[in-house]
């Protein structure tokens, strides 16, 4: 049973407006998540894919097909990839899907998260910056934002400069690939807040 079947057996749908109370929600539950898979050395570590390219995802070609703007981006991706891990450390459990599309909500309440097929093992605040790239595509009110932003100011360097360049480079390649133009820049808009 894929997880679009699965989400109609469960209470709620897909979030679709960004409150300050789910945000608080989506944050506790991303807490839950830290430590969950110590001892558990089977889980393999998420991959990053900012080197070489991902099974199907996050591909380096298009972007340094695409425009000077998508080719900038994927030297600083390389560049931030060169001097990470390709990896993710921790033994944390990793959604590492954990966007609105995957969270489930009824009467102002998380009823659900679906979509686990892609989890693995590493550190749990990767899951937020995927959060606040799923942010950017939904409505929501500007101090939720701010909010989440200022989480991601706090992060240590080594943890959102990788998880920030996945995050890019997995939205604009696939962006370019299946989407518009002005798709293409929504995503570059919201990358290059944090990238170079």
């Amino acid at each position: 049973m894929c997880s679009s079947d699965l989400w109609e057996l469960l209470p709620g749908a897909p979030l679709t407006r960004l409150t300050p109370a789910l945000l608080d929600q989506a944050l506790t539950l991303n807490n839950l998540q830290a430590g969950q898979l110590a001892g558990h050395t089977t889980i393999p570590p998420v991959r990053l894919y900012l080197t070489s390219d991902g099974p199907g995802f996050c591909l380096h070609q298009p972007l340094r097909e695409h425009s000077a703007r998508t080719r900038a981006l994927d030297r600083w991706i390389t560049t931030t990839g060169a001097s990470h891990p390709d990896h993710l450390a921790g033994n944390d459990a990793v959604h590492c899907d954990y966007q609105p599309a995957n969270i489930l909500t009824s009467d102002g309440h998380i009823t659900a998260v679906i979509d686990w097929d892609g989890a693995g093992r590493g550190d749990r605040r990767f899951d937020l910056v995927t959060f606040r790239f799923g942010a950017h595509a939904i409505p929501a009110a500007p101090e939720v934002i701010r909010r989440l932003d200022r989480l991601l100011d706090d992060l240590p360097p080594h943890v959102l400069a990788p998880a920030w360049a996945h995050m890019s480079l997995r939205m604009t390649d696939w962006a370019i690939r299946h989407f518009t133009p002005s798709d293409v820049n929504h995503w570059l808009d919201l990358a290059e807040q944090r990238a170079y």
